[in-house]
């Protein structure tokens, strides 16, 4: 599965907020990441478009199961490499900066493989 970065990005974002605010608008995504709203705008446009999310006439953003499987799979991610990495000694800050990264670019293959080492030694 070969998805945009930035999108990926934008739905994970999305996924963050909804378990944190009532509802979630395009102001509170720009908020998050620190963008333009109009970049914001643009983006959410694209994800309405590949039916990863919905919006509300009032503004309100809602994941898509097509939306929510990628957002959790890239949340999943970040949170267990983080994990990882903070606990081979990385400092907090970096960890995430790095998880960031790599939850984008790896195989499905290659992080179960890790997630079951990883695992396996505890």
């Amino acid at each position: 599965m070969n998805y945009n970065e930035s999108a990926e990005n934008y739905l994970e974002t999305i996924l963050i907020l909804s378990k944190r605010l009532p509802v979630v608008r395009s102001v509170d995504v720009a908020a998050e990441l620190n963008f333009k709203k109009s970049s914001v705008s643009v983006a959410m446009k694209n994800l309405r478009e590949k039916k990863q999310i919905t919006v509300t006439d009032a503004g309100f953003i809602y994941l898509t199961d097509a939306g929510r499987e990628i957002a959790e799979m890239i949340y999943e991610r970040h949170e267990f490499l983080t994990s990882w990495l903070t606990s081979l000694g990385v400092p907090q800050e970096i960890a995430g900066e790095d998880a960031c990264r790599i939850e984008h670019v790896i195989s499905p293959e290659s992080f179960a493989a890790i997630r079951a080492f990883v695992s396996s030694r505890q």
